[in-house]
């Protein structure tokens, strides 16, 4: 982890203040500096097109986000009291600001209601547009899923299916185990797989099952070996399963500090930008989720 800057969004939510807490506390476990951004534009339906807003609504919209920042500072304080805070403010457009300091950061943390939608300056097409085109991964942090004695030392679980990106995000699920001193699961499953019908019409033979099952353990085992040998001391679990990955992932990570997944996985096309597992756990995973595209440097 080169980079040393955890940049979280902050706009005066509750749900962006779940995310400055979670953001703290990596910040803390990984040594890494926090910093605080926040955006304002001018309201359109505030002045004629054409005519120069008087300098008091930029004063106004100025100190209503230093005062999200402020705020956003002590809740950070609050949680790890000796890290080192700074913050960005831009007028402008919040994509336009996340993603260019996407490309100098570690991570970028942003909040979410969960199934009602990201909020404020991280809603919609502007979490959609950051989690996809960031040079760095985006931890989606959702409001329902506050930090607690219970998830604080959790593991951290990684979907593991075999593709390029998939690796890119196992190996940053055990760099943030080993900052974290926590486990590893892993879990693959293959419920989509071709094996699926060279066995089609055995789902009665348990034996069968389990020879399959084997293999698939070995075939993780394959995957892990590389990042077993550089991070020998996070332990870790495999969990082979046959059932859909969102459910899969959803279930391992009940008690997890963070989950981390590939932007699109085995089977997705190149150019798709966020896959159907990403995009589903963005709206129900029951811990923090990690969105880690291909060109993530770890």
């Amino acid at each position: 982890m080169a980079n040393a800057t955890i940049v979280c969004a902050v706009d005066g939510s509750q749900a962006a203040t779940a995310a400055v807490r979670w953001a703290a506390n990596a910040a803390a476990k990984r040594g890494d500096v926090l910093r605080l951004a926040a955006s304002y534009t001018m309201p359109q339906f505030l002045y004629a097109e054409g005519m120069v807003p008087p300098q008091e609504l930029f004063d106004e919209l100025q100190t209503e986000t230093m005062e999200h920042i402020a705020q956003a500072r002590a809740v950070a304080q609050e949680v790890a009291p000796e890290i080192k805070i700074g913050h960005t403010v831009a007028e402008g457009s919040p994509i336009d600001m996340l993603l260019e300091m996407s490309k100098d950061v570690a991570m970028i943390v942003m909040g979410s209601r969960g199934l009602g939608g990201l909020t404020g300056m991280v809603m919609g097409s502007v979490s959609a547009a950051v989690v996809s085109h960031a040079h760095c991964p985006v931890v989606v942090v959702r409001e329902d899923n506050p930090l607690g004695e219970a998830t604080k030392y959790g593991p951290v679980v990684v979907g593991v299916d075999g593709s390029d990106v998939s690796e890119k995000a196992t190996a940053f699920a055990f760099a943030e185990a080993k900052a974290r001193g926590c486990g590893v699961i892993a879990v693959h499953t293959w419920m989509d797989m071709q094996v699926q019908a060279s066995i089609a019409g055995l789902s009665g033979a348990g034996e069968q099952w389990h020879l399959v099952e084997q293999e698939q353990l070995a075939l993780l085992g394959e995957r892990l070996a590389p990042f077993e040998q550089q991070y020998p001391t996070v332990p870790v679990e495999r969990i082979i399963t046959r059932d859909r990955p969102v459910r899969a992932l959803s279930d391992a990570a009940q008690q997890a500090q963070l989950l981390v997944v590939g932007s699109h996985g085995r089977g997705g096309f190149t150019g798709m930008l966020l896959g159907s597992t990403s995009r589903a756990l963005l709206q129900s995973a029951p811990c923090p989720l990690m969105v880690v595209r291909h060109d993530s440097q770890v």
